[in-house]
């Protein structure tokens, strides 16, 4: 317990920027905008902390402008990712019993430079790299990363907190939360930066060591934070960026017998795809690795006769069409009585026709384009197949460019079948399917906790508190992150920790400690004052 010893900042979630007509923040974010446009960069490979090139390069484009380039990034290979996990064993040795002190000063600082000097940085990357408009990146890569970094500070000193609650006379029970053995790969999705950043940063946190593997379409925004992690007083190694193929990288990685962790973020096949290599491998490891995913969802609202409907509404809007539906969290599938429906209609089409489409720097756009060229063609099949489909009409939407960047309208299904295709698989795009049923408000609970293998968010919108409370138990487990008269997206660290279960991942709930547990391994100490100097029991005595 030593080393609680110093004072402990309380933490508090980050205010949102509002960016309005005339800030400072605005002007100053456009600054930065323009300033990463105008050049375009070249992104090395980082190991410990030194800059690492190769012959194999990538572009980092613009979604929204595809043929404007941002960076070349250098992939790894074979030898830089043999490298990357050298130089991670390396600091580990010293890295993992550094003071927990040590470590919370690090990443309180990482907080207060995203929330101060890299703000801009991170939120204008984000919003070029990654077709985010002004609003999604701030409550992404600015708030929800500096909630990361402080609330993840606060659960770690508290869970050091958590000692054996009794020592008898003579002895001192006491808990140690060490760090694993060997290195952690993180394996980070494009859409949100904050959970790029928290992959590698939570078990670092932890005095762990660890390879940031980022997505290829979100390398430009982790390289720079790469740099605030640097700025921080991160010691070099601990962290080490290997962008590059995710077979290739994942292949060596997961063969490697001091893989003691994987936290992962993306599709369920990849993750499927990992854990079936790791228990392949599971006799060459040396210790058991400890396996953290969140992946896919088939996300769901559903109404009650009873429901809000100006409420249910917005939620649809919002929940599945901000950032493009790009979220695992997005609201894709919807089950409505036909009263609701009819109530709900025409506003509905009325604002979905209401939304502007373009490029991030107009802030008057609601949505931007997709991530690039194979998501715009996967979702588009599934718009393409409902168009020809007797048992689906579209409503909105429906169409798609992308001569200049990856634009999809925002699109709403009306299906007559609730196991349609757009129904059940994840599409990852701004495609909403409405379903209208007509059975009893039980029945529709067991169909929506039966149509998807998927479990990550979902929403129920009703007035009726019986409703409500029948809700919650039929859909017990149906979502990690369930909402009731919200939409289904939005999680807040320290408010509503994130994950789901079923085919969405492990549950391990990023921003709570219930996470951070999962990067440690205690050791339960036992120190005796006056220990026995004869064998024998008092039972033993003579008669």
């Amino acid at each position: 317990m030593s080393e609680l010893n110093f004072q402990m900042r309380e933490a508090v979630n980050e205010p949102i920027k509002d960016y309005k007509a005339g800030s400072k923040e605005k002007a100053s974010l456009k600054k930065t905008l323009i300033e990463l446009k105008s050049k375009v960069i070249d992104i090395p490979i980082i190991i410990d902390g030194k800059e690492i090139t190769t012959n194999n390069t990538s572009k980092c484009v613009i979604p929204h402008d595809h043929k404007h380039v941002l960076a070349h990034y250098h992939k790894a290979g074979e030898k830089e990712v043999l490298m990357a996990i050298e130089s991670n064993l390396k600091a580990w040795k010293k890295w993992s019993v550094t003071p927990l002190e040590e470590r919370i000063k690090i990443f309180n600082k990482m907080a207060d430079l995203l929330a101060g000097p890299y703000r801009d940085l991170i939120n204008a990357s984000t919003m070029l790299g990654q077709s985010k408009n002004v609003y999604q990146a701030e409550i992404d890569a600015a708030c929800e990363l500096i909630d990361f970094f402080n609330f993840n500070c606060e659960y770690l000193y508290n869970i050091h907190k958590q000692q054996p609650k009794y020592s008898p006379e003579g002895m001192k029970n006491s808990t140690e939360y060490r760090a694993l053995e060997g290195f952690v790969f993180a394996v980070a999705p494009f859409n949100f930066t904050s959970i790029a950043a928290n992959l590698s940063c939570a078990p670092a946190l932890l005095g762990n060591v660890t390879l940031f593997k980022p997505a290829s379409s979100s390398v430009y925004s982790g390289y720079f934070l790469m740099k605030l992690f640097k700025e921080a007083g991160l010691p070099d190694g601990v962290i080490n960026f290997i962008p590059g193929s995710g077979k290739n990288i994942g292949n060596i990685v997961l063969n490697h017998s001091d893989l003691a962790g994987i936290h992962f973020t993306g599709s369920t096949r990849v993750f499927q795809g990992m854990w079936t290599t790791v228990g392949k491998n599971i006799k060459n490891y040396k210790t058991y690795p400890r396996i953290v995913g969140e992946t896919g969802g088939k996300d769901f609202i559903l109404a009650h006769k009873s429901a809000n409907r100006e409420a249910l509404s917005t939620a649809m809007i919002r929940g599945a069409f901000e950032y493009q539906g790009q979220k695992c969290s997005a609201a894709s599938r919807c089950y409505l009585p036909l009263e609701v429906w009819e109530d709900i209609k025409q506003d509905y089409q009325k604002n979905v026709f209401s939304i502007k489409i373009g490029d991030v720097e107009n802030f008057q756009n609601f949505m931007n384009a997709v991530i690039d060229e194979n998501s715009f063609d996967n979702i588009v099949s599934y718009i393409e197949y409902a168009k020809k489909s007797k048992d689906a009409n579209i409503i909105t939407g429906g169409n798609y460019d992308k001569s200049k960047g990856f634009f999809i309208e925002p699109t709403t299904i009306i299906t007559s079948d609730p196991n349609f295709k757009t129904m059940e698989e994840e599409i990852f795009g701004p495609v909403l399917t409405i379903y209208l049923y007509d059975c009893s408000w039980e029945d529709a609970c067991k169909l929506v906790d039966t149509t998807s293998p998927y479990a990550l968010t979902g929403a129920i919108f009703a007035q009726d508190e019986e409703k409500i409370k029948s809700g919650k138990f039929h859909l017990m487990h149906s979502a990690g992150n369930f909402y009731i008269n919200d939409k289904p997206t939005g999680a807040v660290v320290g408010q509503q920790p994130f994950g789901g279960s079923r085919a969405s991942g492990t549950n391990d709930k990023a921003g709570a400690p219930a996470n951070l547990l999962r990067w440690t391994s205690q050791r339960t100490v036992k120190q005796t004052f006056n220990a026995p100097e004869d064998y024998k029991y008092p039972f033993m005595s003579e008669e």
